[in-house]
């Protein structure tokens, strides 16, 4: 999950290669407006409108909006670009360009407010995949809300046009591929600012947040950008021998036909084949920890089950947790089913005619179309079951790879400046309302989290250079604080996922900022908590008082200083508001206090008006408490009569 930033870039392309990289190809004749701008755009209200694109070099260009025309000339790349004045909220209006020839009408678009959704995976995750699915997407239906899916993309160097996407309304038909988080906060933006909303979504699961900043916010030279690069390219070749070596394959040449298959026969779920040869390979987890990195295609699982007669006489389910992304599944060669989609577990009748006493053959045909791949998810749940029957499947499995398509981009989501070249530098004339951003899992390792916090201010401080030079305004940054992930801990230690959380909250020092703190939405199995709902409400909240003005609760407490008094310590918030309370009822938990030697012990504490006071039998002289310091703070159940929960603080700079 973890890398370290990187220093790099590759040789310098001649200069040819170089305008390639910078502009996207336009034919004589060919005339291609920037990919924002399709049937359904929202573009920013009440800041002035920049249309801009590509057509022959040197050729004229007019654009006309609702009837009102403005007209230019190409540059040498083709690149040109108009303004038009500020705009209300409001639609549909009618973009149509013309240059030599060729036409674009770009229809029903309406101006908004547009927010930019960014990060990795936890902003990446779909409604189709959140809590209550069925019925948010059977209920969605606002037309006002529109969605644009930047693909996941990379470049070496800023480019101006963005890979591809369309806009999408909010209806049944599209929601359940929204970014979830983005979503909720639009559908509950809604019902207080009563205008478009425009999310552009450029995420990518896994992504480290160094790809999504400038060689400049990373203090790069031209040296240090080449040396990344070359470092990458190196890696790439080092994982197409690696795998050479993994998969035993002849010659310089990895399998791109199903070796598996035989004239559409899956000879490697038979029965009779002799697999004494294959390596192993422990389930649950994804392959590319098991020393496959880079692999997408097609690779197989085989187990043998032992069955009494009396087990196989009967059905049986076979559970395999979800698997990254398809598979088709077979018991002693009967196809048991199959399923697409990375996140669906599993679940699969065995009839008993499928089924002997004896020696029974699970083979398993996993394709993987990128990022991970393989049989993953908790344990506990791979297993085979019946009235007389219940054996864990977790463990080892025979593997052997079917097909390779080398992933070549499965690491670019962890080099710097290369998500923000391709995903966000392309977006830059476009004026905004704000950004949303859900990231940092990928920084949270103990030498990682601490930094994160300079890596972060720079960050928003550049993207909002780059947009304020741009849209003429300051650019209001909103983020979710990381949510409660892994076991909790059953005696106060240090945390990486804590000093990360500090380190996001230390970054609220920027003006135009807030933050949706997540501590009570995680769950501790899974890295992707599915309530996003209250995610997006929490993010709206702070949209509402930092870029809407709006005089509201928008934060639960906020520790703000402390005093030591008889052998307790008495803590001091911000953002109180009705008063300090508990999410269930008891007492506060979550505290832990130390005295000099830095030894922290679980505390009691109680609620005295808007403070709290925190102290323990075991501590006579305490110098320092900590609150919801833990990858999950369980216990922490502090919040406002408003229901939003504390911020996780620590008093100590240890």
């Amino acid at each position: 999950m973890k890398e370290a930033p990187h220093r790099m870039i590759a040789r310098i392309p001649c200069l040819a290669l170089v305008l390639l990289l910078l502009f996207p190809a336009s034919s004589k004749g060919q005339l291609q407006p920037a990919r924002l701008f399709t049937d359904g755009a929202v573009l920013q209200r009440n800041a002035e409108v920049p249309v801009w694109g590509w057509a022959a070099a040197e050729s004229e260009v007019a654009v006309s909006f609702d009837g009102d025309t403005r007209r230019t000339t190409a540059g040498p790349s083709g690149r040109w670009q108009v303004t038009f004045s500020p705009r209300p909220a409001g639609g549909p209006h009618e973009l149509t360009i013309r240059s030599a020839g060729d036409t674009v009408r770009v229809q029903n678009v309406l101006m908004g407010d547009v927010w930019v959704a960014s990060g990795q995976s936890n902003m990446e995750w779909v409604v189709a995949d959140s809590k209550n699915a069925e019925q948010e997407i059977a209920r969605a239906d606002d037309r006002s809300i529109r969605h644009f899916k930047i693909p996941k993309s990379w470049a070496e160097r800023p480019e101006q046009q963005l890979a591809g996407g369309q806009w999408r309304p909010a209806t049944s038909k599209h929601v359940g591929n929204f970014t979830a988080v983005g979503y909720f906060f639009a559908r509950s933006l809604r019902n207080h600012v009563d205008v478009p909303i425009g999310l552009v979504n450029s995420t990518w699961g896994g992504s480290r947040i160094e790809p999504w900043m400038s060689a400049d916010a990373l203090g790069f030279d031209s040296t240090d950008v080449q040396q990344v690069l070359q470092k990458e390219e190196r890696r790439v070749e080092q994982m197409r021998d690696r795998l050479r070596a993994m998969i035993d394959v002849q010659g310089d040449s990895l399998p791109t036909d199903d070796r598996g298959m035989e004239n559409g026969d899956p000879r490697w779920a038979a029965t009779d084949l002799d697999d004494s040869g294959w390596p192993t390979l422990a389930v649950p987890q994804t392959w590319e920890e098991e020393g496959y990195e880079g692999l997408d295609g097609v690779a197989w699982y085989r187990r043998v089950v032992e069955l009494s007669a009396e087990q196989a006489d009967e059905a049986l389910t076979l559970h395999l947790g979800p698997v990254d992304d398809n598979d088709v599944t077979w018991v002693n060669g009967t196809e048991v089913g199959r399923t697409s989609g990375w996140t669906t577990p599993r679940t699969y009748e065995v009839p008993a005619s499928a089924l002997q006493a004896g020696t029974n053959v699970l083979a398993v045909r996993v394709e993987d179309t990128g990022g991970g791949g393989g049989i993953h998810g908790d344990a506990a749940k791979i297993r085979l079951s019946g009235s007389d029957v219940d054996r864990s499947l977790a463990g080892e499995w025979k593997f052997r790879v079917g097909t390779v398509s080398l992933d070549a981009d499965s690491r670019k989501n962890q080099i710097p400046t290369l998500l923000y070249n391709k995903m966000i530098h392309p977006l830059l004339p476009q004026p905004i309302t704000g950004v949303l951003w859900y990231q940092g899992e990928s920084n949270a390792s103990p030498e990682d989290a601490f930094e994160y916090r300079t890596l972060f201010q720079n960050m928003i401080t550049q993207w909002r250079d780059d947009w304020q030079r741009a849209a003429e305004r300051p650019v209001p940054f909103l983020w979710v604080q990381l949510a409660n992930y892994m076991d909790p801990p059953e005696a106060p230690s240090e945390s990486a996922w804590a000093m990360l959380r500090e380190s996001q909250h230390a970054t609220l020092s920027l003006p135009k900022t807030g933050q949706a703190v997540a501590i009570d939405l995680g769950e501790a199995d899974d890295i992707h908590p599915r309530n996003k709902q209250d995610v997006g409400r929490r993010l709206a909240l702070d949209a509402r008082a930092q870029a809407y003005g709006q005089e509201m609760v928008h934060s639960g407490p906020v520790y703000t200083d402390h005093r030591v008094q008889d052998g307790r310590v008495v803590l001091s918030f911000d953002h109180v508001h009705g008063g300090l309370t508990t999410r269930d009822g008891e007492t506060p938990q979550g505290f832990a206090i130390a005295g000099s030697d830095s030894t922290f012990v679980w505390a009691d504490a109680k609620i005295q008006e808007d403070q709290v006071v925190v102290w323990s039998d075991e501590i006579d002289d305490p110098v320092a408490v900590r609150y919801a310091w833990a990858d999950n703070p369980e216990r922490a159940n502090l919040y406002n009569k408003d229901g939003l929960p504390a911020a996780p603080f620590r008093t100590d700079d240890w």
